[in-house]
Order: C-alpha cells, then sequence, then structure tokens
C-alpha cells in the first residue's frame, strides 16, 4: 500500500498547457456565468477513407443532469452488442454495403446483418444513403468515438 500511495505522490502533475480545453471550457462558462460548470467532448477526426470531420459539443451541468436519462438508453444498448460495434468499425473504415459487411468472419448471416443495421439506424447510429450504403451519420461520428474513449481506463 505504501508504495502506491508513494506512486501516485511521484506521478507527474500535467501543468496548466495540459488542458487546454478544460481551461477553455471554464472561460466560456465563465462568461456565462455558470456557476454549475459544464462538459464539453469535441473532435477533429480523419478515417480511413479520408472524410473528415470537425465536431464539438457541449452543455451545461444543470441542463445535462435535470435531463430525461431515459432517452439515452436505446442509443446506449444500440452500441451494447460487439458485433454491432465491429459493423461501425467497419462502416467508419470503408465498408458500406451489406454484402461488403456480408464478407466478414463472425458477423453473422445476412439476415442477422440486417437486424444489427437496423438496431444501429434506428439508435441514430447509421442511416442508409440513396445507393444502399451504410453510413455514420456525420453528426455522430465524434460522438461515436468518445462513447468509445469513455470505455478506456
Amino acid at each position: 500500500m505504501a508504495a502506491l500511495e508513494n506512486a501516485h505522490r511521484t506521478a507527474p502533475q500535467p501543468d496548466a498547457s495540459d488542458f487546454w480545453a478544460l481551461n477553455g471550457l471554464k472561460e466560456q462558462l465563465a462568461e456565462l456565468g455558470a456557476t454549475d460548470g459544464g462538459v464539453l467532448f469535441t473532435g477533429a477526426v480523419r478515417l480511413p477513407t479520408g472524410e473528415r470531420y470537425e465536431w464539438q459539443h457541449g452543455t451545461l451541468t444543470e441542463d445535462l443532469v435535470d435531463d430525461d436519462w431515459t432517452r439515452a438508453a436505446e442509443p446506449l444498448a444500440a452500441l451494447g452488442h460487439p458485433v454491432r460495434l465491429r459493423l461501425l468499425r467497419e462502416i467508419l473504415g470503408g465498408r458500406r454495403t451489406a454484402a461488403e459487411l456480408a464478407e466478414l468472419d463472425g458477423v453473422g448471416t445476412t439476415g442477422q446483418i440486417y437486424h444489427h443495421v437496423r438496431q444501429l439506424s434506428g439508435a441514430g447510429w447509421l442511416h442508409t444513403t440513396a445507393r444502399g450504403r451504410y453510413e455514420v451519420p456525420a453528426g455522430r461520428v465524434v460522438p461515436l468515438l468518445v462513447a468509445l474513449l469513455t470505455t478506456r481506463n
């Protein structure tokens, strides 16, 4: 136990420049007079397909805590299946049609793929383009990556 405590005390402390996004958020909150704080997530992403997305979203703590959290159940549940996560990863990587997805090992039959795609579409993580191709909507790319990031230690 003492070794863990010593390791914690000697761990390098981040300096203020390491928290540039947090510091910017604090400045914005101060300008708004938001005493309870807020939450911000942002990203600048280039996918393996070359597509680029820049996105940010923020909200005041009070608004988030007071919101109806049950609305998050369906989108979060849709992400709770390993095959759906794999399909999303493959779609972001450039496999966009049902035929391309069906070529993958371990994702099931075409019928099972369609079931998973319907779940993801219903929850807003996917949509179908006019050419019968699946895409993660532009406004969901960074949130999807943030959701994955929240699961890391």
